[in-house]
């Protein structure tokens, strides 16, 4: 068996959103530089471009209300290193172009030998009304256990699913723009299917009745879950959903506020919910249900059902000047990083940005759906990912043991 490397070269995933781009940091393994704009693999000194990320999302603001860039646009690598983003032609006219949230991730597998962790960004993804003028971010961060095939799952199909829910909840509703109660039921809707859609997939990837009847098919897949917690930000509130025992925090004032609770066996209410339902909290190296699980909630988990469940916990919080950041990460950096200690990494890392004045005409990426201009700022210079890169390396300093996925989002200019 070949020897695991060290924490800090194993493959992660480092990005960043808005004015610039991340840079990866581990040496000597494939590793993944994502944002908002394009996708760069760096392969062992050589980079290669990938389809650019918008590609895979979807522009804001559209008519209707979803609708994917060209799937020809890719991203290219300047002779500098630095990813340029390529022209998109615009499919609208007289659009009001919005900005976009600035935002940075890490995703790496830690000390873990296998990586089940996905993290989603898709900012503008979705955008209500004619006027398209309050368009909808959307950041998530998947926690797998058992396997990858349904973290990797919710990856891809998560955002489109809320996004067509949020349209026929407004439908039904009679709203023109996103309230409570329509985010409310298209989040628990969307969940559900979700839910069906990885309990009807097999680890080797097929997906859909009868069973594709692989090696990996029945158990193997049936005992395949994962967490999920869904961050959405437009110019007025951030809607969070959760499910399981990733977490999103709000640091409001200089204080951290949390927006998710942890779906823990050991929970009261938790516990009582799941002893209702003919389960047992057994405590086998910490509280778990029927001394399997760890945590009380998440999708898949077929051969757990119906005492493991997906229905979110849906918080909505509204938005004021006092908001500075938003930060969702998976429990591999919640088990050593208190709230107040990583709101107060990010904050440092954000008010040196705040010292140095960054050039307002650096932010060139907006959710106008027309071409995407280059970016000629340093690719490693993204505060969001520094502060991702920062709570990262600490988690692994205090020995966490999972995977790590960090997301930070920059609320103070979205």
């Amino acid at each position: 068996m070949p020897r695991s490397p060290a924490p800090e070269d194993r493959g992660a995933a480092v990005g960043g959103g808005g004015r610039r781009r991340g840079r990866a940091t581990s040496a000597g393994k494939p590793e993944l530089l994502g944002d908002g704009g394009g996708e760069v693999r760096r392969r062992r000194g050589r980079q290669e471009a990938l389809p650019c990320g918008r590609s895979n999302a979807f522009s804001c603001p559209p008519l209707p209300p979803v609708v994917p860039s060209p799937a020809s646009s890719s991203a290219s690598v300047s002779n500098t290193g630095e990813l340029v983003a390529p022209d998109v032609p615009s499919t609208r006219r007289n659009v009001p172009s919005m900005p976009r949230p600035e935002f940075g991730f890490v995703s790496l597998s830690g000390r873990s030998r296998e990586m089940e962790d996905a993290v989603s960004l898709h900012p503008c993804f979705y955008s209500p009304g004619d006027d398209c003028s309050s368009p909808l971010h959307f950041f998530a961060v998947f926690d797998g256990h058992g396997g990858s095939h349904v973290s990797a799952l919710c990856k891809e199909r998560m955002h489109v699913f809320l996004a067509e829910e949020l349209q026929k909840a407004s439908s039904n509703f009679g709203e023109s723009q996103i309230t409570v109660d329509v985010f409310t039921e298209a989040t628990m809707r969307t969940f559900r299917r979700m839910d069906e859609l990885a309990l009807a997939s097999c680890a080797c990837g097929s997906v859909g009745e009868p069973s594709c009847g692989c090696d990996q098919a029945g158990f193997s897949s049936q005992i395949v879950g994962s967490t999920a917690v869904v961050a959405v930000v437009d110019r007025h509130r951030v809607f969070i959903a959760n499910c399981g025992d990733s977490r999103a925090v709000l640091s409001r004032g200089g204080r951290a506020a949390p927006l998710s609770s942890d779906h823990k066996p050991d929970r009261p209410d938790e516990m009582a919910r799941i002893e209702a339902a003919g389960g047992r909290v057994i405590y086998v190296n910490g509280a778990r249900v029927l001394g399997i699980l760890a945590m009380s909630r998440a999708i898949g988990d077929k051969y757990l059902k119906p005492i493991v469940i997906s229905d979110p916990e849906i918080r909505v919080r509204e938005r004021t000047p006092e908001d500075e950041f938003l930060i969702i990460a998976s429990d591999g950096m919640w088990d050593v990083l208190s709230n107040d200690l990583a709101c107060d990494i990010v904050r440092r890392c954000l008010r040196d940005e705040r010292r140095q004045g960054p050039a307002e005409d650096l932010r060139t990426d907006r959710c106008d759906g027309g071409a995407a201009a280059a970016e000629h700022a340093n690719p490693g210079a993204s505060y969001c990912s520094m502060a991702a890169t920062l709570l990262t390396r600490l988690a692994l300093g205090r020995q966490s043991s999972d995977n790590i996925s960090v997301i930070v989002v920059d609320l103070r200019r979205a």
